[in-house]
């Protein structure tokens, strides 16, 4: 339990700060320990729980903030306990104030900066905790925080362009999905029940869209139900699933026209957060073991573990080792080998990253005014269908009066 306290020293002079403690009498101990006297003490939350049960958590815009304001204060040379205790009383987000009270509670008992990180790799992945080992083991976290907010300042950037580049094909699908709930459950089954009640047998086609209709207004709630569990499940499963990321990862890989985007998210990711590790120092196995994780392909997950452990570990250069991997397009690749050999791999790999979110934006572009018209098509076309279901026995009604 994290524990927040205020209390007096022998001069009377007021300090507060918080203990992770067991119980109550184990703070008590703690502040005697320090010969303090206790004036309030109260629970906050439990170790190592306060970032996750936050509604929201942590988002990315507050690691951005996080991570400028922390290089900003060590660039003007406050110290890092001193920084963090400044920025928890700028946060209003109740997660990230949690989660910097640890961070202060491990400083103060001489713990790594990088261990309250290490605690949260759903928010904190693998690449973010190993820069931070990495810079307090050389001393260089204040430019390190400086790479990581431009980095995930770029990343932030590009998932709003594809947010707002796909706000309009996804208002298209709710609505044609909308249209077809409403024909199907309110519509139909009316009009299925006038031509049943007079007598008339509707062509074969309009029998079939009648009975679906019917049979989904007398059953809307087990459907319901049922289409929400198979939706719930089909994204734990797709997310959160090895065996469900790499069929995702197959899909998305063979759809012509959203391949070449999904390839160019995962390439940009690749060598970016490669260029980001090299910067820092880290060796050049362990940097492309982490980038294969941060990656988000899972084709391209292996590619990178095998051109870890199996070429670079086994003694071959950078560029032979990628050459290897037929999955990584031919640019990449001899950029990778040309820069190794002159010396110049991480500028390279921050050009590249550069390049690839320019591209992947002018590919997200094309790929929605392609999706557009697809779409409208789509919700044109089944609403056609069920048009047609129900125009023709109306016509066959009047042909008979």
């Amino acid at each position: 339990m994290l524990y927040h306290y205020i209390a007096s020293d022998k001069t009377g002079k007021v300090v507060e700060g918080d203990t992770d403690a067991v119980n109550l009498p184990q703070v008590l101990q703690f502040l005697s320990a320090k010969e303090l006297r206790p004036v309030t003490i109260t629970p906050l939350a439990q170790k190592g729980g306060g970032v996750k049960r936050i509604f929201g958590g942590i988002t990315i815009t507050d690691k951005v903030f996080l991570t400028k304001y922390l290089a900003l204060m060590l660039r003007v040379g406050t110290d890092l306990l001193s920084a963090i205790n400044i920025l928890i009383g700028d946060f209003d987000n109740p997660a990230m104030r949690n989660f910097l009270l640890e961070v202060r509670e491990n400083l103060t008992r001489g713990l790594p900066f990088h261990q309250a990180f290490a605690k949260y790799p759903t928010i904190f992945p693998a690449t973010f905790v190993n820069l931070i080992k990495a810079a307090e083991a050389s001393g260089s976290l204040q430019q390190t925080f400086e790479d990581l907010s431009i980095s995930m300042n770029r990343e932030a950037e590009l998932r709003i362009r594809i947010r707002s580049a796909l706000i309009y094909p996804i208002i298209l699908l709710i609505a044609a999905f909308a249209v077809l709930v409403f024909l199907v459950t309110f519509a139909l089954p009316k009009i299925a029940k006038v031509f049943t009640d007079s007598g008339i047998n509707p062509p074969f086609f309009s029998r079939v869209v009648f009975g679906v209709g019917l049979f989904i207004g007398e059953h809307i709630v087990v459907i319901s139900i049922l289409f929400i569990g198979l939706l719930l499940g089909g994204v734990y499963f797709f997310t959160r699933t090895s065996v469900g990321r790499r069929i995702v990862d197959q899909v998305m890989s063979r759809i012509p026209v959203i391949k070449s985007v999904y390839r160019e998210v995962a390439i940009q990711r690749m060598v970016s957060t490669m260029a980001l590790l090299l910067k820092a120092g880290l060796p050049i196995i362990q940097t492309i073991e982490i980038t294969a994780d941060a990656v988000g392909s899972e084709e391209y997950r292996y590619a990178l573990l095998r051109v870890a452990r199996e070429g670079l570990a086994k003694g071959l250069t950078i560029g032979e080792a990628f050459r290897r991997e037929v999955v990584f397009p031919k640019v990449v690749v001899n950029l990778i080998a040309i820069s190794e050999k002159a010396g110049h791999l991480e500028e390279v790999l921050e050009t590249l990253g550069e390049f690839y979110a320019t591209s992947i934006d002018a590919s997200i572009k094309s790929l929605v005014s392609v999706l557009e018209p697809l779409l409208i098509m789509g919700m044109g076309g089944i609403v056609v269908l069920i048009a047609l279901s129900i125009i023709v026995p109306i016509y066959q009604l009047t042909t008979q009066f």
